[in-house]
């Protein structure tokens, strides 16, 4: 059976400031909501300044199915130091939701989702820890990426003097457990292993890619990999699969990994982007999302690697609508009940809305599409498929089907965002038999 594969954008918000970061919340009760991160550099304004600072902001948005137009609502923006990276952790702890900032000022910052069912949301400041002076705080992760309800709930830093921190969470107060210098130069990236989390990954500037295991401490890596030919930047433990692997460097190329054999990657697919992000689907185990700097935003399909451990994942969709480097991106776990429409309503066009805020409407198109992208005109009705953009005479993806074969249609809701334009944009993925 043959697949359909579109994207569509369903709002795009200024943020103002260069936006890096982008993060639905994972738990349960609190999944309608988004965090989106920003950073920017401010230079001086003459010789006897101090060295350049870095802002950011950090914006909550509540995405509303029911909602008319936008669906995504800004509920608040807080000043902060600029934001390297943003997650949530994956369960309440000690019945809070709680979000984690990685912070130019090299702090790790907790922030508590207040009032999440009762229609006045919003984040409060919980609790911080400086990682170290004259450095900045680079990625997070959590220990609790399998959604496993634990009294030990750590989180893992990484920053820009090479070194990494495990830290300690207790009614809302950081502790800091471990503090070792892993790379020679940037640490961008570190992670669980959310089957163990005793195990530790990283990578840095260095093109290395290492383990460590919090039970022999940090002494010495128990594996160190070049496979990467340049800086390794992102990575995700796979939360359906045991002893699953992904990273992503510079060198534009996604590698999977077999946690039980770390000396070679079984599966090596190249995107043509330094691939900054990685994450895995939250239910659909053999879906993948890059965010790919120069070469926007595209979802890989695993299965056929993972199953005969020597085959690159082909692209099953592609979102091309940003025009600056690819940052942040991330499923929602939210329903989407129907697909998008195929081809426009047959109604007569309605009167124009006009957007207030940081909304704007998508006016353009890539002529390299190798993907279906819906855009919308000014009045919010579809544009005709044969004006949108020039189908594909062939995907790549086009033989693959979901995990699911009896699946009549898959839709997923994503969330992405671009530096330099300072964008955020929100947008949706159907997946159809023909």
């Amino acid at each position: 059976m043959a697949w359909k594969s579109r994207t569509r954008s369903l709002q795009v918000f200024d943020t103002e400031l260069s936006a890096d970061t982008v993060e639905w919340c994972p738990v349960s009760h609190c999944n309608r909501f988004l965090a989106c991160g920003t950073y920017q550099l401010q230079k001086g304004k003459g010789e006897e300044d101090a060295a350049p600072s870095r802002t950011g902001r950090l914006y909550l948005f509540e995405y509303q199915r029911e909602a008319l137009s936008p669906p995504l609502t800004e509920l608040q923006r807080i000043e902060t130091p600029a934001i390297l990276d943003l997650k949530w952790c994956h369960v309440p702890v000690s019945e809070k939701v709680i979000l984690g900032l990685a912070a130019a000022t090299g702090e790790l910052q907790l922030y508590a989702l207040a009032d999440c069912q009762k229609g006045s949301s919003n984040l409060q400041t919980l609790s911080n820890v400086d990682l170290g002076a004259g450095q900045l705080a680079l990625s997070l992760d959590w220990s609790t990426g399998r959604m496993d309800s634990s009294s030990d709930v750590r989180v893992v830093c990484s920053d820009s003097a090479g070194c990494v921190s495990v830290l300690s969470l207790d009614e809302g107060a950081l502790m800091t457990l471990a503090q070792w210098k892993a790379h020679d130069f940037e640490a961008w990236i570190s992670a669980f292993s959310y089957w163990d989390t005793q195990l530790i990954y990283s990578g840095g500037d260095d093109s290395k890619f290492k383990g460590w295991d919090l039970r022999i401490g940090p002494s010495s890596p128990t594996f160190v990999s070049k496979r990467h030919s340049m800086g390794v930047c992102s990575m995700h433990s796979n939360p359906h699969r045991e002893h699953i692997l992904a990273t992503g460097s510079y060198d534009e190329k996604v590698l999977l990994w077999d946690g039980r054999n770390m000396r070679e990657p079984f599966s090596e697919s190249l995107l043509g982007g330094g691939v900054w992000r990685l994450k895995w689907h939250p239910t659909h185990q053999h879906l993948l999302l890059a965010a790919c700097m120069h070469n926007d935003f595209h979802i890989l399909h695993c299965q056929q690697a993972m199953e005969s451990n020597k085959e690159t994942c082909p692209v099953v969709a592609s979102y091309i609508l940003h025009n600056s480097l690819a940052y942040g991106a991330d499923w929602s776990r939210l329903s989407l009940e129907e697909p998008a429409p195929l081809s426009p309503p047959a109604t007569e066009p309605k009167e124009c809305l006009t957007d207030s805020g940081g909304h704007l409407r998508i006016q353009y198109e890539s002529p390299t599409a190798s993907f279906d992208t819906s855009l919308e005109d000014d009045c919010g009705q579809y544009i005709p498929e044969g004006i949108a953009s020039p189908s594909a005479s062939s995907n790549a993806g086009d033989n693959v089907t979901p995990d699911d074969d009896d699946a009549s249609s898959l839709s997923f809701l994503l969330a992405s965002c671009s530096f330099y334009d300072h964008m955020l944009h929100l947008w949706r993925w159907d997946w159809a038999p023909v």
